[in-house]
């Protein structure tokens, strides 16, 4: 199996209680996300923007509605090597992100 699909795999399986399921939860209770929405992930690099990206991935896929969602990069002047990881861990995720350097 690829790595970002075990990585999918544990986020729905592993933990559903701690993440998957507050997420869905969220989404639903304030009524974030309609039909027709369009979704824009900003992605620092961190943990915490990689995880997000990879939670609406799943819910795009799962969702009873259509809705887009696009994953953007802001570049405001990494260095080679930390953007190097940024850019690597985003495509171990398969997920595909506009940069922008600012």
């Amino acid at each position: 199996m690829e790595r970002y699909r075990e990585i999918e795999r544990t986020i729905i399986k592993t933990y559903r209680a701690h993440l998957w399921a507050p997420f869905v939860k969220a989404l639903k209770e304030f009524e974030l996300l309609k039909p027709g929405d369009k979704v824009c992930v900003c992605i620092s690099g961190g943990k915490d923007s990689m995880l997000l990206a990879k939670l609406f991935q799943e819910l795009k896929r799962h969702s009873d509605f259509e809705f887009d969602v696009e994953y953007m990069v802001m570049d405001p002047g990494y260095d080679e090597e930390n953007f190097k990881k940024v850019l690597d861990n985003l495509k171990l995720l398969n997920i595909e992100a506009v940069v922008k350097k600012t």
